[in-house]
């Protein structure tokens, strides 16, 4: 595989990373029945559902609850008998003395102040995907890690689930062969009326909408924006950036990919009549150093599955491999035309037998708090997370300037379009700032 490692050399790098002690240990030591003391910022939807991973595990304590709206602060500590603090200032969360961990599962738009805030104040980090609005928040992000040695786990948390695993090792020897296309999909029927259309309003009494906004730009609250349907608009959050980062994080684990060399996206808003800003039709492909292409298409206007089975398709020379969050299995090729007929590999069907999603998230958050007490690199570590999400990022750049664009992987550069670069990154609204 040319100008890239191979998944073998990818697996055992990704493994002896995990395995790995990050060179500065903790100033902190955990005793045997010390709990980890956690504060959680952004409490609606995603963030309870990760706030429930937490709370399997008996070994953490979640004492501090942040939203900017009140009602889904006290929704949210219902789940732990109203026992937590709470404020609608992530600031007053991450000053506190007696965090040793925060958990940020706000809009995407917030995702860079809120992580490099926790790393500069001594937390360790769990941020939800996509980890950033913009490739230079999302390395600005890393390097905040890096320099106050930090724990940043990502929330891509398939890298925790046992059949991704489990089909990382089996992928490592090249039993595909040369892998020239991977493939997923984002797949919901929203027309006609997708998620609606609303007039300007007052927001509701009890939402800080001026800090929901934070550094983008002032506008007035719509009913259609906040709290979830922010996701269709390309300000706060796109679902290149929250369905395509788990697929394009998967992919990359298995195939040993780092970084594309040139990304082309093409679509548009063509039948669903909403008050959206991104496309419901669209697709991505990339084109891979090693010799592939990696797609992700998002169709919104029809929901019908792409393929046969599973959620992500690798078609290799040997072998087409099709996997979801409970099973994979590969289907033989045959020799096609001038090539001999007969099948060039066994078929092969794994299922793991154990949870999907809700396990998931449950191992991601163990394998979080396992690293804040040993230091040891998590499995979707901040630059793992960067280097997926930059994917997603790509994809929605080059729709905006209608351009096939190359890059830099090492400089983080598109090479032909200035006008691209400058998309790298926004201007933030006073007084935000980006560390």
């Amino acid at each position: 595989m040319k100008n890239s490692i191979t998944r073998r050399a990818f697996n055992k790098t990704t493994v002896a990373a995990t395995l790995a002690m990050t060179a500065a240990s903790s100033s902190r030591v955990y005793g045997a029945n010390e709990r980890i003391r956690v504060g959680c910022i952004g409490v609606a939807n995603r963030g309870q559902q990760v706030m429930d991973g937490f709370l399997s595990h008996k070994d953490m304590q979640i004492v501090a609850l942040c939203d900017v709206r009140k009602s889904t602060l006290d929704l949210a500590n219902k789940k732990l008998d109203g026992k937590a603090d709470t404020c609608g200032d992530f600031r007053k969360l991450i000053d506190r003395k007696d965090l040793d961990a925060v958990m940020i599962a706000t809009p995407d738009h917030w995702h860079a102040i809120q992580c490099i805030t926790a790393c500069d104040a001594g937390k360790d980090v769990y941020v939800e995907k996509p980890l950033s609005a913009t490739i230079r928040e999302g390395r600005r992000m890393v390097e905040a890690a890096r320099r106050n040695k930090r724990v940043v786990q990502v929330g891509t948390q398939r890298r925790s689930s046992e059949i991704y695993q489990h089909a990382a090792d089996f992928l490592s020897d090249g039993k595909l062969g040369q892998i020239t296309v991977a493939r997923a999909y984002r797949l919901s029927n929203m027309y006609p009326d997708g998620i609606g259309r609303s007039k300007p309003s007052a927001p509701p009494a009890d939402l800080d909408w001026d800090m929901w906004l934070g550094p983008r730009p002032q506008r007035e609250y719509q009913d259609n924006i906040a709290p979830y349907k922010f996701r269709w608009w390309h300000l706060y959050s796109s679902q290149m950036g929250n369905w395509g980062v788990h697929y394009f994080d998967a992919i990359r684990w298995l195939t040993g990919d780092l970084a594309p060399s040139s990304v082309c996206a093409m679509g548009g808003r063509f039948v669903v009549d909403d008050d959206r800003t991104i496309p419901d039709t669209v697709e991505a492909t990339f084109e891979m150093p090693r010799g592939g292409l990696v797609i992700f298409g998002q169709y919104e206007g029809s929901g019908n599955k792409a393929f046969p089975s599973g959620e992500i398709e690798l078609r290799g020379t040997q072998g087409t491999f099709y996997i979801n969050t409970k099973e994979y299995s590969v289907e033989p090729e045959s020799g096609g035309q001038f090539q001999d007929r007969k099948p060039r590999m066994k078929a092969v069907k794994y299922n793991s037998g154990g949870k999907a999603n809700a396990g998931m998230t449950v191992a991601h958050t163990r394998n979080f708090l396992d690293c804040v007490k040993s230091r040891e690199k998590p499995v979707a570590d901040i630059e793992i997370g960067h280097r997926s999400t930059s994917f997603s990022l790509m994809a929605n750049i080059s729709l905006a300037v209608g351009k096939r664009l190359n890059w830099d992987a090492k400089a983080e550069q598109f090479t032909n379009c200035d006008e691209a670069n400058s998309m790298l990154h926004y201007e933030y609204r006073k007084p935000w700032k980006l560390g």
